[in-house]
């Protein structure tokens, strides 16, 4: 599945839950996590199970954000806040790879379910690998305000303040081989921060974006999806260099740029990604 939004909405709103699919996310997140209060919860693992499982009837790729591992939502949160034909869920503040085994074992006979590990720590990040190249996860995501948090830091619009944090989330999910999302940006009307943080993390080497306003997510698609100028321009530059290497040449100039392998790599990989 490939993720270039996730769009939240609380598990308490089930208004707002039924208006999700009008967003056009790849995918949508009920929250049943930070949204929900403590005395709302059960109210939210309702929404989750019975609005949710209205979505997913209808072709919407629904993920249920629980409560941490730990938490004393999660264990009711994972047998009674997941509906039937749910994408999978997300599981938030991951620390270390005992509370993945953890969401395992909840998840024994659920097979299919896609796990979306948070990285939003000290400790999440720092063991991004492990976490991520744990075999229940399929997906992980950078939360910027958590880490900011936990680290006693202040959070800046420069994104200094996290820019190692999220390079490392980024890489992490490299070497395991699953596609990561980059953090919230809160301020949901300033679509041109969300556009400027979208160009960074494609850069950075993330899949998509956490959404928490139905505005964000076309600025997300349009981030994440090459434009057909980008498109035209990588097939250019392969043929031409298909054609150079056929006659024995490893570096060629296409459009006054010196080309060779890596170049030629991240062409074809813009290609895939809007095919």
């Amino acid at each position: 599945m490939r993720l270039r939004s996730l769009l939240f909405a609380p598990a308490v709103r089930p208004d707002l839950l039924r208006k999700l699919p009008r967003a056009g996310a790849d995918g949508v997140v009920i929250d049943c996590e930070d949204a929900t209060p403590p005395g709302a919860k059960q109210d939210g693992r309702t929404n989750a199970r019975t609005v949710g499982g209205e979505l997913a009837a209808g072709g919407v790729a629904v993920f249920v954000r629980v409560n941490a591992v730990g938490t004393p939502w999660f264990d009711e949160d994972m047998r009674h806040g997941i509906p039937q034909g749910a994408a999978g869920v997300v599981v938030p503040m991951v620390e270390d790879r005992a509370q993945l085994d953890e969401v395992a074992a909840a998840l024994v006979g659920r097979d299919g379910l896609s796990v979306v590990v948070g990285l939003e720590t000290a400790a999440g990040v720092s063991r991004a690998t492990s976490l991520l190249d744990h075999p229940v996860a399929t997906a992980g995501y950078f939360g910027a305000e958590d880490f900011i948090a936990d680290m006693g830091g202040v959070r800046t619009e420069s994104n200094m303040e996290v820019l190692h944090a999220r390079s490392t989330v980024a890489l992490a999910g490299r070497l395991a081989r699953v596609p990561v999302l980059d953090q919230v940006v809160v301020a949901f009307a300033d679509g041109a921060r969300f556009q400027r943080e979208a160009a960074e993390a494609r850069a950075l080497g993330y899949a998509g974006k956490l959404c928490i306003h139905p505005s964000q997510v076309a600025l997300a698609h349009g981030a994440f999806t090459p434009s057909p100028e980008e498109v035209a321009a990588a097939r250019k530059l392969i043929v031409a260099y298909e054609q150079a290497e056929a006659g024995g040449q490893a570096v060629i100039v296409v459009d006054g740029r010196m080309i060779d392998g890596p170049l030629v790599s991240q062409a074809r990989r813009v290609v895939a990604s809007a095919e």
